[in-house]
Formats: C-alpha cells, sequence, structure tokens
C-alpha cells in the first residue's frame, strides 16, 4: 500500500510574541534597575531590592525586626550605589568650598565698598551674589557705567574669571515710573543697565557665554519703596556666580520677555 503523505502543521504566526514578552520583561527589569540606581534613599534601595527578589525568584530572607538578608548580587549592586552616593556627596563638597572661598574672596577684595554699604556679598542654595548699588554704577535714570566705576567692575571680573560657572547679572529699579525717549519704562532701563555690565565683563575676558544680563525692573525690591533710603537701596544690579544645578534650573525655565 501507498505510505499516506504526513499532514502539514499549519504555520504558528504568532511564536513572535514569546520572544517580544521577553524583551519587554528584560526593558522592564533594566529601568528598574536604573531608577534603583537613582535613588540614594536608603529606605527605597531596600523595598526595591525586596521587590527585585521577587521578581526574579531570589528572594532573600527576612529576619524578625525587619533585618533584610541581602545576596550576593545585591550586595554588589548596594556597593555600587554606595560607590556612586559617596562620589555625589564629595562632588558637592568641593562645589560648597569653591562657593565659600568665592564669598570669601569677594567680601575681602570689596571690602571697602561692603563696608559703606554700595555693595554686598551674600552666599545661597542659588550661588554667589554681589549686589551693587547703581548710585555708584550709572547716574540717575541712565545706563553708561561710569568711568570711575569701571576699574571696579574690572576688579570684580578678575576674581569671577577664575571661575568657570554661569554668571547671571540683574537689574533692578526702585518703584519711580521713568519714561523717556531712550527709557520708556524701567523694564528698558534695568536691562540696560545689566547688559551694560555684562559688556564690560566681557571687554575684560570673562566668556561670553559665561554671561547673561536680566532686567527685572522694580519686580524683586530687598527693600520698602516707602522710604529713601529703601528706594536707593532697591535701585541695583545683582551678579550672580551660579550653582550648576541652578545654572540647569535656569536653563531649563520657560523664557520671559522683557
Amino acid at each position: 500500500m501507498a505510505r499516506r503523505a504526513k499532514r502539514r502543521e499549519p504555520d504558528n504566526h504568532d511564536r513572535w510574541m514569546v520572544s517580544y514578552a521577553d524583551f519587554i520583561t528584560l526593558l522592564f527589569a533594566f529601568f528598574v534597575v536604573m531608577y534603583g540606581i537613582s535613588s540614594v534613599n536608603e529606605g527605597k534601595y531596600k523595598v526595591f531590592s525586596i521587590s527585585m527578589s521577587k521578581a526574579f525568584g531570589t528572594e532573600g530572607a527576612v529576619a524578625e525586626g525587619g533585618t533584610i538578608h541581602l545576596t550576593e548580587e545585591e550586595v554588589y549592586f548596594k556597593s555600587l550605589v554606595d560607590r556612586r552616593n559617596a562620589r555625589l556627596a564629595e562632588k558637592q563638597r568641593k562645589l560648597n568650598e569653591r562657593m565659600q572661598k568665592l564669598n570669601e574672596t569677594l567680601n575681602t577684595k570689596m571690602a571697602g565698598f561692603v563696608k559703606n554699604g554700595q555693595m554686598t556679598v551674600s552666599q545661597s542654595n542659588r550661588g554667589v551674589t554681589l549686589d551693587i548699588n547703581a548710585s555708584m554704577l550709572f547716574k540717575p535714570g541712565e545706563a553708561a557705567v561710569q568711568a570711575g566705576a569701571v576699574q571696579t567692575l574690572a576688579d570684580v571680573a578678575k576674581i569671577l574669571s577664575e571661575e568657570d560657572m554661569a554668571i547671571e547679572v540683574e537689574g533692578h529699579t526702585d518703584n519711580l515710573p521713568i519714561s523717556n525717549a531712550q527709557f520708556p519704562s524701567n523694564w528698558e532701563l534695568s536691562s540696560a543697565r545689566a547688559s551694560s555690565v555684562v559688556r564690560l565683563f566681557i571687554e575684560q575676558g570673562i566668556v561670553a557665554t559665561r554671561l547673561k544680563a536680566t532686567g527685572l525692573a522694580d519686580n524683586v525690591p530687598i527693600e520698602e519703596n516707602s522710604s529713601i533710603e529703601g528706594r536707593a537701596r532697591n535701585r541695583r544690579v545683582a551678579v550672580t556666580v551660579l550653582t550648576p544645578e541652578s545654572e540647569q534650573a535656569a536653563a531649563s525655565a520657560p523664557s520671559q520677555s522683557n
């Protein structure tokens, strides 16, 4: 008898789904690991460690009292996180030292102006700020730097040129309105004054890409505008050396037109 031909099995077109599911699982595990590496909180790390152990069937024993016994892989992973955190802490420590040194240098070099109230130096999480009273830089209602202040700003530029961090120059006015052909409002006046200081810094050798000029008019007062003294303090130029975090935040913030 003739042998009966073997029936051909139909092709399974869904076999790709198995490989795809494996790929998605591995991709999920990868992002979970990346999240764990970015976390610097010990509590979050422990939660992540337990979750990973359950997911891959290598759950470590949890003793009474909540003590976690890590596997060799988890111990190695934790050591990587600890080393990363140590590097970040050391980097932050060095940055704090740089900012503190800059703060002290400006206070020392500008001591005479600080003493008579024409300048103030302050340090914050945003960076180191040198507030310069507008009366020592400009004539009333003008934005050209006076000849007598050029050397002072040049001395400031020399100190700032030794750093490589971004510098933000802000112009501020009091709340008294100004309106003339050159400056229709305090926005134009404050912007022009900030730009004048930036141009002088560039002439003194500071790289232009480090600098940013901003005019804020009377919107960020440091004193009440109800007195002559308060208005005099509000008329100022603020020169801030930004920390890397502040620079990134400023770069990602939406731009605002003056």
